[in-house]
């Protein structure tokens, strides 16, 4: 590897032609292709906008994307790799999140107003990563060749010539029309842009690769630039999903509950969050995991579980009008179990107070009834990192708290889990609350499902027996599991990339970097 000066660490910026093209798996792969090789790498994009977040262990916030990104790079995550986060509320609106913490609430067009604070503090966050790695792999957002957005937009080749990062563009051949999507990029964009664009990775690619090779040679003579690879489709790796869920999550699917297997249902709210909570219970071979939006008969699944919301009140609302509440009494009723993690932990209580009017005009909106508490919505977020033991059964649990409100339980109220660390310290907490039955339960903890015991106690609860044949499943972490996806992709995409170009373009020497 080249030799690196301290505060000389070299930056590559990987921009795309759109939208889920693929940047953040992209940039995935090659964090965990660099760090294979030795070099200290990390992961910056200095605006994201994601209701998938994650928790520091210093107590900050970031979004999942650069989280991934961080673990694929075996580094500590910092808020610096992504120092602004957008986290929308409605459909013009989003809390502001700057190096970790809120800011307060903006409206699109006052956000966009002026960028350039936030600009400067990004550009604060990357000069520090690069003191402390030898590479800093940029991800860029959204299509970079917005020209209406040009003057707003810091996080494609504005940050990329303030840190004289080579570009790559990434194209998605899936969706159709890759030529005009890397051909019309470069047409539309300033020379000053075209310039530091140094090739192409074309993504997503299904069938016989020989059948493209004109149509790389088209590119590549139209352009003037390599493209540096064509990576086949994939569907054997799993890599957790930057800003809504993914694309092939089917929402409302025509089966219903299987047979010998246990089924789960998670209402998809309009402004759902950390939907990742749920993807260690997908990856279990007996569990028929569905996502519904439209209200329906929910006999013969084992448990209906509420998400996370960035707008519980407003979620509500839609519960209401869907007909959800209903349908989650009348399954009640039946003997059905539903569970609640953080906002859905709130709309399960009997009222959500929001005096201060943080998700809307200052009232307070009536929750479902099904627990017995009530929250207050207030304007300090809690950020915390969390480790305890789930009280019904004993089995240890982990995960971090991302909340505005504070809920509190009726006197008469169990709790669902005893808290014994918070951020590394010592406590003595009790978290959420469960009904006398046990039938309704709701927590603030978001991973409550990565801990293989807790996991493998909590399906056994729900369909006695039914694990047997996913007991090894069961028994892999979500952080071993999740390594070795990473290991996959970056398997995956060297296979396909043009290494020894791609470290040029990157700055760095590496000894056997072969195709």
């Amino acid at each position: 590897m080249r030799s690196v000066q301290k505060g000389s660490a070299r930056c590559l910026a990987v921009l795309g032609t759109g939208s889920d093209v693929g940047k953040s798996v992209v940039v995935t792969a090659l964090c965990r292709i660099f760090s294979d090789v030795g070099i200290r790498v990390a992961p910056f994009k200095a605006q994201n906008m994601s209701n998938n977040s994650f928790v520091t262990s210093q107590g900050g916030e970031m979004g999942r994307a650069q989280v991934v990104q961080a673990e694929a790079a075996r580094t500590v995550l910092h808020v610096d790799m992504n120092p602004v986060l957008l986290k929308p509320s409605t459909d013009t609106g989003a809390q502001v999140v700057l190096h970790g913490k809120p800011i307060g609430n903006r409206h699109a067009a006052e956000y966009f107003a002026d960028t350039r604070y936030l600009f400067a503090q990004a550009q604060a966050s990357l000069a520090r990563l690069r003191q402390a790695y030898d590479l800093v792999i940029m991800e860029g957002a959204g299509s970079c060749a917005e020209v209406n957005l040009r003057k707003r937009d810091f996080v494609n080749f504005r940050i990329a010539h303030s840190a004289d990062a080579p570009v790559i563009l990434v194209a998605d051949i899936d969706r159709g029309g890759v030529f005009a999507q890397i051909i019309g990029t470069l047409g539309v964009i300033p020379r000053k842009d075209r310039q530091r664009v140094r090739g192409f990775i074309i993504n997503k690619f299904r069938g016989d690769p020989k059948l493209f090779e004109d149509g790389i040679r088209y590119i590549e003579r139209s352009t003037g630039l390599p493209v540096l690879g064509l990576i086949p489709y994939f569907r054997h790796i799993e890599i957790d999903s930057e800003d809504g869920m993914p694309l092939d999550i089917q929402v409302d699917p025509s089966e219903t509950p299987r047979t010998g297997r246990t089924n789960i249902a998670v209402l998809r709210l309009p402004h759902i969050s950390n939907f990742t909570d749920f993807a260690p219970l997908c990856r279990e071979p007996s569990v028929s995991l569905h996502y519904l939006a439209r209200s329906r008969s929910l006999l013969g699944y084992d448990i209906v579980l509420l998400p996370g919301s960035k707008n519980v009140r407003a979620d509500l609302a839609w519960m209401r009008l869907e007909g959800w509440d209903g349908c989650l009494r009348d399954y009640i009723d039946l003997g059905g179990k539903v569970g609640g993690i953080c906002g859905g932990y709130q709309m399960l209580g009997h009222t959500i107070y929001d005096p201060h009017g943080i998700e809307g005009p200052p009232g307070k909106t009536e929750g479902l009834g099904l627990l017995n508490v009530n929250t207050t919505l207030r304007g300090e977020k809690i950020l915390a990192r969390v480790s305890g033991v789930w009280v019904s059964s004993g089995e240890p649990v982990e995960g971090y708290e991302i909340h505005m409100g504070v809920t509190d339980r009726f006197p008469s109220t169990a709790h669902a889990a005893r808290i014994t660390a918070r951020q590394g310290e010592p406590v003595n907490d009790a978290d959420g609350a469960i009904a006398p039955d046990g039938t309704v339960w709701g927590s603030y903890l978001h991973g409550l499902f990565d801990l293989p015991g807790f996991r493998r106690s909590f399906l056994d609860g729900l369909n006695p027996g039914c694990q047997v044949e996913s007991l090894e499943r069961t028994m892999v972490s979500n952080t071993e599991f999740k390594d070795r996806q990473y290991s996959l992709l970056a398997e995956h995409f060297r296979a396909h990339l043009n290494m020894p170009r791609l470290y040029e373009i990157a700055g760095v020497s590496v000894e056997g970097g072969g195709l």
